[in-house]
């Protein structure tokens, strides 16, 4: 498919299912991001659950943002339960214009359901020539380091450095093992998992992507990503007033594997961290850095891959599965995901008007 297609396919089935065009817009934007940089489990692959969460009433297709000003440096996005690509949108311009004018803001996101990836956000931030972080929690997912038992979200953390002339460097990273749709993907794919990534429900090691999504996730490091994890569950949740993961979860009763949460983004302009900062001068320091890693055989730098598959997209379209392209065309119909099983390993409840 084209990514042009790819865009059009993802609007058109969202619009058919009751989504708003500005809601259908913004996903249809975040999905085709996806596609085009081969992310695939933050692609097409989510339209399902967009989906899941209208039909079962856990989302709202089409109630708009709203924003407010908490302080002059702190802006809040209410998502009103709508997915998040469209709050984002709405927070990213005056994120920005502040962050110009004090040197640092941030945005505090609630009420919104995310299935997507963190890095488009701190990359958008990035083109603007400022550095981003962000951090959202999920469904409880994965174990604390030495436990057994899902308290965690996978708990992405993103950050992103502005490059003069070059890409920006973003990494947008899990603090688990793997991110979820990772495993939802090869359990689809009928492909084992490696080692180190999951435990079954009994607390035993497991390569298999059904019991993993019945057990539980293990944080990267051990106790260094649980403590990520940690960090991001306190900054995305009682930080600025929404659910902790375990909470996300209770209110998940429809099991769409979409959290309503919060996300917490913070922008900071370079230029104002030191003393006649310029965003030239420190650019061009942080490159000394860059090209010491790029001396050694092997290394690369974040999100490099990311861009390479980029230039490949955009001149040869992305491949999308068979059996994916089928569903979403009888969900660009406006029919109901009948029949619908989900890529946790359980049946979807047809409660709610599901």
């Amino acid at each position: 498919m084209s990514l042009a297609e790819v865009h059009d396919t993802a609007k058109t089935l969202l619009l058919a299912q009751g989504f708003s065009e500005s809601h259908s817009s913004a996903i249809a934007r975040t999905v085709t991001a996806a596609e085009r940089d081969e992310c695939r489990h933050h692609g097409l692959f989510r339209i399902p659950f967009y989906v899941n969460g209208l039909q079962s009433g856990q989302a709202s297709g089409t109630e708009e943002p709203t924003t407010t000003w908490l302080t002059d440096s702190i802006v809040r996005v209410d998502g009103h339960r709508g997915f998040s690509p469209l709050a984002l949108e709405h927070g990213h311009k005056p994120l920005v214009e502040r962050a110009r004018r004090h040197g640092i803001a941030a945005l505090a996101v609630n009420n919104t359901l995310n299935v997507a990836a963190l890095w488009p956000e701190v990359e958008r931030l990035a083109d603007e020539g400022l550095v981003g972080f962000a951090f959202v929690s999920a469904i409880p997912y994965v174990a604390p380091f030495g436990g057994t038992k899902p308290v965690f979200g996978t708990n992405p953390m993103a950050f992103a450095w502005p490059r003069l002339g070059k890409p920006a460097l973003v990494f947008d990273q899990a603090s688990s093992m793997s991110a979820r749709g990772e495993i939802q993907v090869r359990l689809r794919d009928g492909k084992p998992l490696p080692d180190g990534w999951a435990i079954d429900a009994s607390g035993q090691p497991t390569t298999n992507p059904l019991a993993a999504l019945s057990g539980a996730q293990l944080p990267f490091g051990e106790a260094k990503g649980s403590n990520i994890a940690l960090m991001v569950e306190l900054l995305a949740g009682p930080l600025i007033g929404d659910a902790l993961s375990f909470e996300s979860g209770e209110d998940d009763k429809a099991k769409t594997g979409a959290p309503c949460g919060g996300e917490f983004v913070i922008a900071i302009d370079p230029s104002k961290c030191m003393p006649g900062g310029s965003l030239e001068a420190q650019t061009t320091h942080a490159e000394k850095l860059f090209d010491l890693i790029l001396s050694q055989d092997g290394t690369r730098l974040p999100s490099d891959r990311r861009y390479q598959a980029r230039e490949r997209s955009l001149k040869q379209g992305v491949d999308v599965p068979t059996s994916l392209v089928e569903t979403l065309k009888k969900l660009s119909t406006g029919a109901l995901y009948s029949n619908r099983q989900s890529y946790e390993g359980d049946p979807i409840s047809d409660s709610n008007g599901a």
